[in-house]
């Protein structure tokens, strides 16, 4: 019945043993007080991130099922909120974002955490499939990861698609879009910012060039 605080999102092993699972075999648990301490509640999470609770009374040890179901009423409801509050902080702790299919949207987002450290921030409650990165020290975007379709870009097609918007001066924005795979910036201003569809048409090694040229960009006074 938690299921919609998992969605969108990929578990992380690691990220679970350093909140303080524990493995065995190939599910992850965890125990914790709920209800200033009548409760434990019980987590179990597989490998593949599906998750299943328990909830049990400390004095008896006896099974609460009840926040299962369809009961109504305070107390069933305060145990859902305890074990919500619980699992919202796991999944905000151990998940990782899995919003992204693409191949080369995962690799771009996998080079920016490893050289950048830095992780996408989703803005937008209405638009849950865009998200930007932004440097630590100025807090100026440098790049922004956004699903939309190919019409937008003013091609002949409602595919939809995911791209990354990326920062330039203005010469080298015309410079590139005389170049195959390369569009004005969506939803930014066209003079200073350009579309690349991260569906492979522009290989790794140049994106990645073209991200630390955006990183360098947004530097104070750039």
């Amino acid at each position: 019945m938690f299921e919609a605080l998992f969605q969108r999102k990929k578990v992380n092993n690691e990220k679970l043993k350093s909140y303080g699972f524990s493995q065995k075999n190939n599910s992850y648990f965890y125990i914790t007080d709920i209800l200033d301490g009548q409760f434990e509640l019980q987590i179990c999470i597989s490998c593949e991130g599906t998750v299943d609770t328990g909830v049990f009374d400390k004095n008896t040890g006896d099974e609460y099922v009840l926040y299962k179901t369809g009961a109504t009423g305070t107390f069933v409801g305060e145990i859902r909120e305890s074990c919500e509050t619980v699992l919202k902080e796991v999944a905000n702790c151990c998940y990782d974002v899995d919003i992204f299919k693409y191949n080369q949207t995962k690799r771009l987002i996998d080079y920016v955490r490893s050289k950048y450290r830095d992780e996408l921030e989703f803005l937008w409650e209405t638009s849950p499939s865009n998200a930007v990165w932004r440097r630590k020290d100025t807090m100026k975007w440098y790049g922004a990861v956004l699903t939309i379709s190919k019409s937008k870009l003013g091609l002949m097609s409602d595919e939809i698609v995911e791209v990354v918007d990326l920062h330039a001066k203005t010469e080298r924005v015309e410079e590139l879009l005389q170049k195959d795979g390369y569009y004005p910036g969506w939803h930014m201003n066209k003079k200073y910012w350009y579309t690349i569809i991260l569906d492979d048409s522009i290989s790794d090694e140049e994106l990645f060039r073209r991200i630390d040229e955006s990183y360098d960009m947004a530097k104070r006074g750039k």
